[in-house]
């Protein structure tokens, strides 16, 4: 028997579709793990897994209740390691810059006015996000300077989090962006995300159709999983005048509009993957 720890904040669509499949395989035991309902002895190991699949809402719940996990010896899908590369937006972006993959220009700030000089650096328009989120949540399309000094100014008043200034190049893109799914290190499918808004977030009313994947972008995505350590992960590439860029990359990814577009069954590999994984 294999005891699958199922890590989750609130089962939504997607964790309802991996549960289902985990129940599907013969001789699997599914542990539900609420992360906000229970608290935990670092000495001690949670609960006796072979595999923690870690589905966490919360990115700091999901990395240190998997670091927890880790220190005894439990494998977890994706590593500790990989969420910190892939949750945080500075981390992501050093790691794709060093490794020579396209990604758009970043500068970072920590300071009102170090803010402001580094947005001019930058020049209009550009991108404000925090270092850590997701859904396009607090994102700000900077287009001139009173913006600039207006959104700054907010951004600081936040908290300590949002002091930390994360300043990204504007990419042009063609009314839509590019979502890849990577098993391991393979690409498995991919979807257009369309909007009329400059988020093209599916969470933000994206329309998602099949993408087909070509060799760049199959290329690309291997690279950019191999970088951060590969598991199961969703690439947001932009296409520009230049070839494609990587702008995120998601180690919980959400998967319900991908399904039926692109004819693949995504919870099925990815509980393939995760049931390879344990010990």
């Amino acid at each position: 028997m294999t005891r699958v720890g199922f890590l989750f904040t609130r089962l939504r669509v997607e964790e309802k579709y991996l549960i289902d499949e985990l129940e599907k395989r013969p001789g699997v035991e599914v542990v539900r793990i609420n992360d906000g309902e229970r608290f935990f002895d670092i000495s001690q190991l949670p609960e006796a897994v072979d595999v923690l699949f870690e589905r966490s809402i919360s990115y700091s719940r999901g990395l240190y209740i998997s670091r927890i996990f880790e220190a005894h010896g439990v494998p977890v899908v994706n590593p500790a390691v990989v969420a910190e590369r892939c949750g945080d937006k500075y981390v992501t972006s050093q790691i794709l810059a060093r490794e020579g993959i396209p990604t758009p220009r970043v500068l970072m700030a920590f300071d009102e006015e170090a803010a402001l000089a580094a947005v001019e650096a930058m020049g209009y328009p550009c991108v404000l996000k925090p270092v850590v989120g997701s859904w396009g949540r607090l994102l700000a399309k900077v287009e001139n300077r009173h913006t600039a000094e207006s959104l700054i100014e907010h951004k600081a008043t936040l908290g300590v989090n949002h002091q930390v200034f994360y300043i990204q190049e504007y990419i042009n893109k063609p009314g839509r962006d590019i979502r890849a799914f990577v098993i391991g290190e393979e690409p498995i499918c991919a979807i257009y995300r369309s909007s009329e808004n400059w988020i093209t977030n599916t969470a933000r009313g994206g329309v998602a159709t099949n993408c087909p994947i070509t060799a760049e972008i199959a290329d690309l995505c291997r690279r950019a999983a191999q970088a951060v350590g590969g598991g199961l992960l969703a690439l947001d590439l932009f296409e520009t005048e230049n070839g494609f860029t990587i702008n995120e990359i998601n180690h919980t990814m959400e998967f319900r509009n991908s399904i039926a577009t692109t004819g693949v069954n995504i919870p099925e590999k990815m509980i393939d993957y995760v049931l390879s994984n344990a010990k």
